[in-house]
């Protein structure tokens, strides 16, 4: 069973992944899913990505966690045609 967490930016209004997670059951995948949200801010770095839809003209920027640098894009165009959206940049931000 897969498990996708989604969240939806207020300003601009569009989803990107927040977390994946799988198990054998869906009270598995949960349980997997609640652990994450509990704990993500220990385990993953903040990063800041500007980027632009093909179809707008706005420089939008979004924050992720993630592992490493490479996740992050992955988060950005999850459900999404990679074409649609040009990024600018991808910077890990300091941690406090």
């Amino acid at each position: 069973m897969r498990l996708d967490l989604l969240t939806v930016n207020p300003w601009h209004h569009q989803s990107f992944l927040f977390h994946l997670a799988t198990g054998y059951d869906r009270v598995e995948a949960l349980r997997k899913m609640l652990a994450y949200v509990q704990n993500f801010r220990d385990k993953e770095s903040p990063y800041t990505v500007q980027w632009m839809a093909r179809i707008e003209k706005d420089l939008n920027t979004s924050y992720f966690r993630a592992h490493t640098m490479y996740e992050t894009p992955d988060k950005l165009y999850y459900g999404r045609d990679m074409n649609t959206i040009t990024v600018f940049s991808v910077v890990l931000n300091p941690v406090s």
